[in-house]
C-alpha cells in the first residue's frame, strides 16, 4: 500500500509552487497525497522565515503534530530548513523530533529523501545542497492550489541583499530559468485549461537567463519584458499576472507590454518599503523616493488603468518620526489599491539584525503601523468605492470560504469578488456587476 503524504505550506507563492512540484514528484513515485494530516503516514511542513511570526508557527506546529502523532514521519522543507539545516535536529529532539530536512534548492530530490527514511531506515536525513540543473517546472493540477490558476516560477533566489531580508540566504542567488522551459510549461498549462498564469519569483523583473535565443524574436527593452510578450503571444493563454517586481529593475517597457496585450493583466505589485531616502539607503534598496515615483507615474499614466499595490515596513532601525511621515506622504501620493504593511522584526543573520540597533520601541512601531494603516484604508476605500456599479470580468475559482453559498474569484486587477452563482461556473470567466465594496473584497451580482 502506498504511503500517504500531507504537505502544509507557509509563506509566499514560491513556497506554494514548491509544494505543488514536490507533491507532483511524490505522486509520480507512488506516494498518495492527502488533504488531511490525520490520514498521513508522512507530514511535510514547507516553511517560511521572512517574518518572525511565520517562523514561530513552525515550532508550535511540530509540537502539536507530535502530541497527536508519535509515529508519523515528520519533515521540514523550505526557508527555515535551508537556513538552520542540521541545527533543526537539535531544536526538535525528544518528544518533538523530526525525521528529515530538505532545503529550498533540493525540492526535486524529495522522494529520494523520504525513501531514505522509509526504505533504508535512516534517521535525521538532510539534503540542503544546490541543484545540479534547472528544477522540474511541471506539476499536476489535481495536486495544486487551483485548477484554473497556476503559479509558474521564472526565477528563484535574490541578489539584492536588502539589509532586513533573509531571502538571499534562504533561497540563494538569482537563477533565471530558460525561456524554453517556461514556454513549455505555459503551453502545458493552457492545454490543461488553466485560465490564469502567474509568473512568479522573488524579483520577476530581474529575469536574466543565460539562454536568450528563444527571446530574440520578441521586442522588449529587457529580458523580462521580452518574456512577457513571449508568453502573452501563446495561443489560448487568457490571463497573465506577475509578481513580485523590484523597483530598481522595473523598466517602463513593462507597462508598454501590458498595454500591448489584452491578456497581460492590469496589476503591478511594486514594494517600496519606505518613503524616506535615508531609510531606503539603510535598507540597501537601491532606489530613491524620486526614482520610485517615476515608475509610479508611468504605471498611473497607462491607458489600461493598472492597479498598484506595495509592501511597507515601519519601525526600521533608525527610522525617525520625520522618516515615517515621508512614508505617509508617499502613500498619499501613490494612492495604492492595497498595501501590505509590516512592523520591522529582526531576522537573525541579516545585516540589519547583526549591525543595527532595533531602536524603535515596539509600542511606537504599533502606533506607526496603525496610523499608516488608517491612512491607507481611507485611500483604498475611495478607490474601491469607484468600482461600485461597474461590471468586471471575474475568473471563478471556487466557493467563498466565508460564505459557502457564494462563489469567489479575481478580477484582472487582482481584486477578490464574491457573488451568488452555480458551482458549475468554477473555472470560467464571467461578467459580474460590483454592488458593494468591503474592506478587502467586493460583493457582486452575476450579469
Amino acid at each position: 500500500m502506498s504511503k500517504k503524504v500531507f504537505i502544509e505550506t507557509y509563506g509566499c507563492q514560491m513556497n506554494v509552487s514548491d509544494s505543488e512540484r514536490m507533491a507532483t514528484i511524490l505522486a509520480k513515485e507512488g506516494f498518495q497525497i492527502v488533504e488531511d494530516e490525520r490520514e498521513a503516514d508522512i507530514v511535510l511542513l514547507n516553511t517560511c522565515s521572512v517574518r518572525e511570526k511565520a517562523e514561530n508557527k513552525i515550532y508550535a506546529r511540530v509540537g502539536q503534530i507530535r502530541r497527536r502523532r508519535r509515529n508519523v514521519i515528520l519533515g521540514i522543507s523550505g526557508c527555515v530548513a535551508q537556513l538552520e539545516g542540521e541545527e533543526l535536529f537539535d531544536r526538535f529532539s525528544g518528544k518533538n523530533s523530526i525525521d528529515f530536512i530538505i532545503g529550498t534548492r533540493a525540492t526535486d530530490r524529495i522522494a529520494k529523501v523520504i525513501n531514505s527514511v522509509i526504505r533504508e531506515g535512516k534517521t535525521k536525513v538532510i539534503d540542503n545542497h544546490e541543484r545540479e540543473d534547472y528544477p522540474e517546472l511541471s506539476f499536476d493540477l489535481n495536486l495544486s492550489h487551483s485548477k484554473c490558476v497556476a503559479f509558474l516560477p521564472i526565477i528563484e533566489g535574490c541578489n539584492k541583499f536588502c539589509t532586513y531580508c533573509i531571502v538571499p540566504f534562504s533561497r540563494g542567488r538569482e537563477v533565471s530559468f530558460p525561456p524554453r522551459l517556461i514556454l513549455q510549461q505555459a503551453r502545458q498549462l493552457v492545454s490543461q485549461n488553466v485560465k490564469e498564469i502567474h509568473l512568479i519569483g522573488q524579483n520577476v523583473n530581474s529575469y536574466r537567463p543565460r539562454e536568450m535565443q528563444d527571446l530574440e524574436k520578441f521586442k522588449g527593452a529587457t529580458p523580462f519584458s521580452k518574456l512577457l510578450r513571449m508568453v502573452a503571444e501563446l495561443s489560448g493563454c487568457e490571463r497573465i499576472k506577475f509578481t513580485t517586481s523590484f523597483p530598481r529593475d522595473f523598466h517602463p517597457d513593462i507597462v508598454s507590454a501590458i498595454e500591448e496585450y489584452d491578456n497581460l493583466c492590469n496589476w503591478v505589485h511594486l514594494p517600496v518599503q519606505s518613503g524616506s531616502d535615508r531609510v531606503l539607503k539603510l535598507m540597501r534598496r537601491g532606489h530613491t523616493k524620486d526614482a520610485y515615483m517615476k515608475r509610479v507615474e508611468r504605471i498611473k499614466s497607462s491607458k489600461k488603468m493598472i492597479a498598484l499595490t506595495t509592501d511597507i515596513i515601519v519601525g526600521f532601525p533608525g527610522e525617525t518620526e520625520q522618516d515615517f511621515m515621508q512614508t505617509v506622504e508617499l502613500v498619499e501620493q501613490c494612492e495604492f489599491h492595497h498595501a501590505y504593511i509590516f512592523k520591522y522584526s529582526p531576522r537573525p543573520g541579516t545585516p540589519a539584525a547583526e549591525q543595527m540597533t532595533d531602536s524603535v520601541p515596539p509600542e511606537e512601531k504599533t502606533r506607526r503601523f496603525l496610523y499608516l494603516e488608517s491612512i491607507q484604508k481611507k485611500i483604498q476605500a475611495k478607490i474601491w468605492q469607484s468600482y461600485v456599479g461597474s461590471e468586471k470580468l471575474v475568473l471563478v475559482e471556487g466557493k467563498s470560504k466565508k460564505n459557502p453559498n457564494q462563489l469567489t474569484g479575481h478580477t484582472t486587477c487582482n481584486k477578490v469578488v464574491n457573488f451568488e452563482g452555480d458551482e458549475r461556473l468554477v473555472g470560467q470567466i464571467v461578467k459580474v456587476k460590483i454592488l458593494e465594496a468591503k474592506n478587502n473584497s467586493f460583493l457582486g451580482r452575476l450579469v
